[in-house]
């Protein structure tokens, strides 16, 4: 560097802000003892603003443009300090450049549910989460009641104030506006509009701030909720219930003659199936129109008059209707040799050695003649 250049550096005094981050609303301009010669060259870019603070007052603001820092453009500063000395006098001011742009992608969301007494559900918790713009809009009124005299401040400091305003802002919302919880879907647009009027109204005035959009991208309700709702609209869907359990029964019986028998498990599915088939497709039998009339109103069937019990892999299965006990019998089942039991047995006995079962299982026919 040469004499003249040395020179010219001492001479020239630059005081500008090259923001290259996304969430700084102010930066002070860093000076050793904020000393500021007389004609200095004060660069203020689109999307900023400089304030001048002088011994802890607010003097001058700048918008955006291109300023040598004299006396005729100094004005409060000028009558705070008294100007009278010469060009080589330096004068002593702290800088601060306030971003005035938008700070996108701020989240914001409820860390706790709110209750909620819904016209349709009664009382439920809700959650809600979005996204909000920030910007600045009165510079003064920022680092009055914010900033103070941070060297830089930046949207994720006041990130924590804004969404507790935003979460109270919303709980007020909700709680006033007496939309069904599943009519909140449908009502997002409006709802964000009310919201961020309510938060600008709170932090215009207050704070120097401004919240230019603000989103609500969900509004939920607790998840064991969500699975009855969906358990509901999946009842919705089905339809006629009987009609979806008869096609159910038909296709597990379906299911299982293709596997093949084999006893124990196997055949308690098949006579549980079977028997309850039966009694869907003979509601004129004893008890069992009676039962599909009562499980469409979630009342368990009352046992049949005639009630059997039958003996399958060990375990008593029943009880059934006389009707049951004939399907049983009819598709292989139920043999002669089932246990079965019912009120006035002293014990479980063979069901072909059973009084008013045994005539239901046909007689072996005699041997050929001459086989």
């Amino acid at each position: 560097m040469g004499l003249f250049d040395l020179i010219q550096s001492e001479l020239i005094d630059i005081i500008e802000w090259i923001d290259d981050s996304r969430h700084t609303l102010v930066w002070r301009f860093p000076r050793h003892d904020n000393e500021i010669k007389n004609g200095a060259q004060l660069i203020v870019r689109p999307g900023q603003t400089a304030v001048f603070v002088y011994q802890g007052e607010i003097a001058d603001v700048y918008p955006p443009g291109h300023y040598e820092l004299t006396t005729a453009n100094r004005p409060i500063m000028t009558t705070l300090e008294g100007w009278k000395y010469g060009f080589d006098s330096p004068f002593k001011a702290e800088v601060y450049f306030v971003s005035t742009r938008q700070v996108t992608d701020l989240k914001w969301g409820t860390p706790n549910p709110i209750m909620l007494r819904d016209p349709e559900f009664g009382p439920i918790r809700i959650r809600a989460f979005g996204t909000y713009t920030l910007k600045a809009v009165d510079p003064k009124a920022l680092l009055r009641e914010i900033v103070g005299t941070n060297g830089e401040f930046g949207a994720d400091d006041v990130n924590t104030l804004m969404r507790s305003i935003i979460q109270s802002a919303f709980a007020d919302l909700i709680g006033s506006s007496q939309i069904a919880a599943l009519d909140l879907a449908s009502n997002y647009q409006m709802l964000a509009g009310k919201l961020r009027e309510q938060v600008c109204e709170r932090i215009d005035d207050e704070y120097g701030l401004d919240c230019p959009q603000l989103f609500i991208v969900n509004i939920s309700m607790p998840e064991s909720v969500e699975k009855a709702l969906d358990t509901r609209t999946s009842m919705g869907v089905i339809g006629d219930m009987n009609r979806f359990q008869q096609y159910q029964m038909g296709q597990a019986m379906t299911s299982a003659a293709e596997g093949g028998g084999g006893g124990g498990a196997s055949e308690g599915l098949g006579l549980g199936l079977g028997m309850a088939m039966a009694s869907r497709m003979m509601p004129g039998m004893s008890g069992s129109g009676a039962a599909v009339g009562n499980y469409s109103n979630n009342v368990p069937p009352p046992p049949p008059v005639d009630a059997w019990y039958v003996a399958v892999a060990g375990e008593s299965k029943g009880p059934f209707s006389m009707a049951q006990i004939q399907s049983g019998i009819s598709s292989g089942e139920v043999n002669d040799q089932t246990l079965v039991w019912k009120t006035g047995m002293p014990q479980w006995s063979a069901a072909g050695t059973t009084p008013g079962l045994s005539n239901l299982f046909g007689a072996a026919p005699p041997p050929i003649p001459g086989s």
